[in-house]
C-alpha cells in the first residue's frame, strides 16, 4: 500500500507541476490538489480541509514579472503528508510546510534559468517552421520540473512518516515551538486574503467587505453555524444580482442621451 501511495503520489505532482506552468486546468489549485493527495492518502475529509486552508493563503499568490512566489503546489503536498502522516494540526502544518513552498520556489527558478539556454534551440525551430523542435524543448522542460517535483513530493512523504514519531514528541516536549508554528499558520491564511484584497478591493466595496464578516460571525454563533458558508454565499449572490440589474438598467435608461437640456 505505501508503494502505491509513492507512485501515485509521484504522478499526481508531475501533473500538478506542469498544469501550474503550462496546461494551466487549475487541478493544480490547493483546493483540487490537496483532496486528490488526501484521496491517495487515505484521508480524504482532511485534504479537503487542508486544500481549503492553503487555498485561502494562495488566493492572492501570482508570480510578478519573473519573480516567483513561494510554490503552492509542494505546499499543498507538504501540508496534507504532515498532517495525515505526521499528525500535525493544520495550523502547524501551514507554518511547516512554508518552508518546503520556498525550496519550490527556487526549484522553479533553478528550471526556468537552465531552460531559458534551450530557447535558441526552440527559436531556430520557429525559423525552420518545424514545431516538432519546439514541441520537443516545451516538453523538456515540463518533464523536468515535474520529476523534480515528483522527487520532492516523494521526500517530503517518507520524511512525514519518518519524522512522525519525532514531531509527536517535539509537541510535547517543545509545546511553545508548536504552538508558534500553530500561529504563524493560522496568520498566513489572512496574508494571502490581504494579499487579494489590496490587488481587488475598491474603496466602494469596504461597507459589503464589513457587512459580510457581520453576517458570518451572526450566522456562525447561530444554530445554522454549519450552513454559515452557503448563507453568505446566497447574500453575496443576491448582492451581486442587485447591482448588475441596476447598472443594466441605467446603462439602458442613458441610450441616445440627452441634448440642450431637455
Amino acid at each position: 500500500m505505501e508503494i502505491i501511495q509513492v507512485v501515485l503520489l509521484a504522478i499526481a505532482t508531475f501533473i500538478f507541476a506542469i498544469d501550474q506552468f503550462s496546461l494551466t486546468e487549475v487541478l493544480y489549485r490547493p483546493i483540487i490538489a490537496c483532496t486528490v493527495i488526501g484521496a491517495i492518502l487515505g484521508n480524504v475529509q482532511t485534504g479537503l480541509i487542508v486544500g481549503g486552508t492553503v487555498e485561502i493563503i494562495a488566493i492572492g499568490n501570482m508570480p510578478v514579472g519573473g519573480a516567483q512566489p513561494p510554490n503552492f503546489v509542494i505546499f499543498s503536498i507538504a501540508a496534507c503528508v504532515l498532517v495525515i502522516k505526521s499528525g500535525l494540526d493544520v495550523d502547524a502544518a501551514m507554518g511547516v510546510s512554508m518552508i518546503f513552498a520556498l525550496f519550490g520556489q527556487y526549484v522553479v527558478t533553478l528550471v526556468f534559468t537552465v531552460m531559458s539556454g534551450l530557447m535558441d534551440k526552440a527559436d531556430e525551430a520557429a525559423h525552420q517552421a518545424n514545431p516538432k523542435g519546439i514541441t520537443a524543448v516545451l516538453n523538456t522542460h515540463m518533464f523536468v520540473l515535474g520529476a523534480l517535483f515528483a522527487v520532492i513530493s516523494v521526500a517530503c512523504y517518507f520524511g512525514g512518516v519518518a519524522l512522525s514519531e519525532t514531531l509527536s514528541e517535539v509537541s510535547t516536549s517543545l509545546s511553545w515551538l508548536m504552538g508558534g508554528l500553530s500561529v504563524a499558520g493560522g496568520m498566513l491564511r489572512f496574508v494571502g486574503f490581504g494579499i487579494l484584497m489590496k490587488i481587488m478591493l475598491s474603496n466602494d466595496m469596504w461597507g459589503i467587505l464589513l457587512a459580510g464578516f457581520a453576517a458570518a460571525a451572526i450566522f456562525g454563533a447561530s444554530s445554522v453555524a454549519s450552513a454559515t458558508l452557503i448563507f453568505v454565499a446566497f447574500i453575496g449572490v443576491a448582492i451581486a444580482l442587485y447591482d448588475y440589474n441596476s447598472n443594466v438598467k441605467l446603462k439602458n435608461s442613458s441610450v441616445g442621451g440627452t441634448s440642450d437640456g431637455i
